[in-house]
């Protein structure tokens, strides 16, 4: 029998890009064989600044079902996939947010010895992909994760030419989730998840 994995895909979206994506590096994953569970982060944006997009509102209401991430999700995780849109080539407040409020299971040593990886979109193709990737893993550094990107592990990746994580251009939302994105998606999953069951089957010995 293979190694059990858990995988959990936590991530912020306002306008619904990113939970296209998310659910894809879900599914991927849970067909990779692991045990899966998607999750929002809160979000912390006033109504009023809500209200004055259509695709934000849209998307809350589309993600009504979606359950909100909590601290024991990422102790049952074995391999977290974060998602986050870029913000000023940063990760957006709604997710920073929630890694803030982790600093107890931080000093207890909880959070290390975990795969982490991340995946992001932005409006411009130079709009901080690279960056809003490199700012997220700084925090993994100080978890004790180990980091599991996609590099160019795969001939798709000398297409999408982000070795950091999965990203994807959206323009003004008119551009959306295409063939390429989702392929990337995959090929992170599947490596996320290949890699988790080796490291948990090699720290059980």
């Amino acid at each position: 029998m293979p190694t059990p994995v858990n995988v959990a895909v936590i991530y912020y979206s306002a306008t619904g890009t990113l939970t296209t994506m998310a659910k894809a590096m879900a599914a991927d994953a849970e067909a990779a064989g692991a045990t899966v569970r998607l999750r929002k982060v809160a979000e912390l944006a006033p109504q009023a600044a809500i209200d004055t997009n259509p695709a934000w509102v849209a998307n809350i209401a589309a993600t009504a079902d979606i359950t909100e991430v909590t601290a024991d999700d990422m102790t049952w995780a074995d391999a977290v996939i974060f998602g986050s849109p870029t913000r000023y080539g940063n990760v957006s407040a709604q997710l920073k947010q929630f890694l803030d409020t982790l600093g107890g299971l931080w000093q207890e040593g909880r959070l290390a010895d975990k795969v982490y990886s991340g995946f992001t979109a932005s409006a411009t193709s130079h709009g901080g992909q690279e960056t809003t990737l490199l700012a997220l893993y700084n925090t993994i550094h100080h978890f004790g994760g180990i980091l599991v990107t996609p590099g160019y592990t795969d001939a798709s990746k000398f297409v999408d030419g982000n070795p950091y994580g999965t990203s994807h251009v959206s323009g003004q939302g008119d551009l959306p989730v295409n063939e390429q994105t989702l392929t990337a998606t995959r090929v992170q999953a599947e490596r996320v998840v290949k890699f988790t069951r080796a490291i948990k089957a090699g720290l059980a010995v």
